[in-house]
């Protein structure tokens, strides 16, 4: 079968990460199953010609993966019985785009059975997302296995939308990733739609004495208002995560800066220096942004922790 979509060549550091080293490569499927890839970048286009969203959530899939078990696609599995899947967990009942996934999984499954885990199909997913959003490309290292544990009650673990630097900066650091990843993942949020309740508390009644987040634009809280007005009751009303929401670039950066960040936690990027100088750089440089957001992607998708290879992502064998 011949290649469906153009293969990405550029190649970056591998970095292992909680995981026994060369666990992962860069070539684990030249034999087992050489058009990998081409597959399921043609699933996720496909997709996405059809619906603009699909790339912010392929990303935002990932990410709501690797943080719970490792990158093992614990996110994929149905609930069962009495236990509650990771997907119906509060943080994660507005992911969408899942079919996806399932659909490059039986392309797959057709063509080389039992080789191809659901986990580097999320891992290489979120990369083709990236891609296709004007974003930077890189290779993917493969070979994660698919886990057999997803428990709602996890994604406690999950960074909150409200979350100080100094609580993302313990959630980044339990899975070995730095305050420059934490700055570089944060731009991920450059694409994307996110709901009222995700900010709703910075613009209304936030304390005593403020109404409003003292940290955020005024003229952009009360725009928000004009969005998610108080006692709102429509649950999918919301905005789009930056103005350039289907493009992957550093206008999320510039935003924080402007003091128009959309959650507490992108706003708090401002209240340490590092971390401040971190977003004023990436603000001022794509590239340097691209660069370092692809060597964190790398590093945190090098989080392992299954165990098998799913004939079906939903659920176990």
């Amino acid at each position: 079968m011949a290649p469906i979509a153009a293969l990405f060549l550029s190649s970056v550091l591998i970095f292992s990460v909680f995981s026994p080293v060369n666990s992962l490569s860069y070539n684990y499927y030249e034999k087992t199953c050489p058009h990998a890839e081409s597959i399921i970048a043609f699933a996720v286009k496909t997709a996405t010609l059809k619906d603009k969203t699909v790339p912010a959530a392929l990303l935002r899939l990932h990410f709501h993966d690797c943080f719970i078990r490792g990158c093992d696609a614990s996110v994929l599995l149905n609930s069962h019985g009495s236990n509650k899947a990771e997907k119906d967990g509060p943080p994660n009942l507005s992911l969408h785009a899942l079919y996806v996934i399932d659909s490059a999984k039986k392309e797959l499954e057709t063509w080389c059975p039992g080789v191809v885990s659901c986990a580097d199909i999320v891992a290489l997913a979120a990369r083709d997302a990236v891609v296709l959003s004007g974003g930077p490309s890189w290779d993917v290292p493969k070979g994660r296995k698919d886990g057999r544990t997803s428990k709602a009650s996890e994604t406690v673990k999950l960074p909150a939308p409200t979350f100080t630097i100094s609580q993302l900066q313990q959630s980044f650091s339990q899975r070995g990733l730095s305050l420059d990843d934490l700055v570089a993942l944060s731009g991920g949020h450059t694409i994307g739609f996110s709901h009222c309740s995700s900010f709703q508390k910075r613009i209304d009644n936030f304390n005593a004495t403020h109404d409003a987040d003292p940290s955020i634009n005024p003229a952009f809280a009360a725009k928000l208002r004009g969005v998610c007005p108080k006692n709102g009751k429509s649950k999918n009303a919301g905005t789009t995560m930056d103005p350039s929401s289907t493009t992957f670039d550093n206008t999320y950066y510039k935003l924080i800066l402007e003091k128009k960040g959309l959650f507490s936690s992108d706003q708090a990027l401002l209240s340490n220096p590092k971390t401040q100088n971190l977003v004023k750089k990436f603000a001022t440089s794509r590239e340097a942004f691209s660069k370092a957001f692809v060597n964190s992607m790398i590093k945190m998708s090098s989080l392992t922790g299954g165990q098998e290879i799913r004939k079906n992502c939903r659920v176990v064998n």
